[in-house]
């Protein structure tokens, strides 16, 4: 009997190659499927929620693999706690329906984005998920610039190029929140494309920066190509929190819509300013 098993995972992306398997790359991929299959003595292929590229770190990474064998989730936790690198933790192990898939069931993808203004630079112990910038930033102006990106959009501006890869994506949350020196940027969004979330945080740090006007974030949503004026913003500073899910019940119509492809609603009078 086939039992799909759904997983939670966090990492420090450092030392990693990004989440999906390279041959002869350490990646984040590679290293679970490799250790997952041992301890379950079976081949094991994970499909995950969100593919972070290089760097990029997790806290609330989702995946799921699918397994003929027969195992207690507890005393997997605590095998694969011993069994992995310390920069990779599976933190939760729960079967799931045969309908749930990490990447098609997901409603939406939670990320944030840390950086400090502290004249110094990053704490030894932040500095491989904080990011420096300068001291003399303006909050206001950034959150304007993140809330004209809001909504359901063509973010081709902001995303680097993949052959058959849609870059209309909805865009539910960027704000930005202050706690001393340490400045956080959540985004969240249905899907995200390649390079995205940085390529965002690099616009709107542009803004606080004083080198751009809110407005600028507005009219690069008119670009049908990703924009040489944005700015990709480092890896380090970017973690995946969270991805949310429907109910169970709700499982296959969101896979099926997940997969549908999307345009972006034409305005009355005609589209993009023409």
């Amino acid at each position: 009997m086939t039992t799909r098993v759904r997983l939670g995972i966090s990492y420090d992306g450092t030392d990693f190659t990004g989440w999906a398997r390279q041959p002869g790359l350490r990646t984040v991929q590679g290293v679970l499927e490799e250790s997952l299959s041992k301890v379950l003595r079976e081949p094991l292929q994970l499909t995950v929620a969100g593919r972070t590229d290089a760097g990029v770190h997790a806290e609330g990474q989702v995946a799921h693999f699918d397994t003929e064998s027969e195992f207690d989730a507890g005393k997997l936790m605590y095998r694969m706690a011993k069994f992995l690198p310390k920069d990779v933790r599976i933190t939760e192990i729960r079967t799931a329906p045969p309908e749930f898939d990490a990447r098609f069931s997901a409603l939406r993808r939670h990320y944030a984005y840390r950086l400090t203004t502290a004249p110094y630079g990053a704490q030894p112990l932040q500095a491989r998920g904080v990011v420096p910038c300068k001291p003399g930033v303006d909050l206001d102006a950034m959150r304007a610039a993140s809330r004209n990106l809001l909504g359901l959009h063509n973010f081709a501006a902001f995303c680097r190029r993949r052959d058959g890869a849609t870059t209309i994506r909805e865009l539910q949350r960027f704000d930005w929140e202050r706690e001393g020196d340490l400045l956080t940027a959540y985004v969240s969004a249905d899907a995200f494309c390649w390079s995205m979330v940085r390529s965002l945080v690099g616009a709107v740090l542009a803004v606080g920066e004083g080198r751009r006007a809110p407005e600028w974030t507005t009219a690069l949503l008119a670009e049908t190509a990703r924009s040489s004026s944005v700015t990709v913003a480092p890896a380090h500073g970017l973690s995946l929190i969270a991805v949310d899910y429907p109910a169970d019940a709700d499982l296959a119509a969101r896979n099926a819509q997940t997969r549908e492809s999307r345009t972006v609603p034409v305005p009355e009078g005609g589209c993009c300013g023409d």
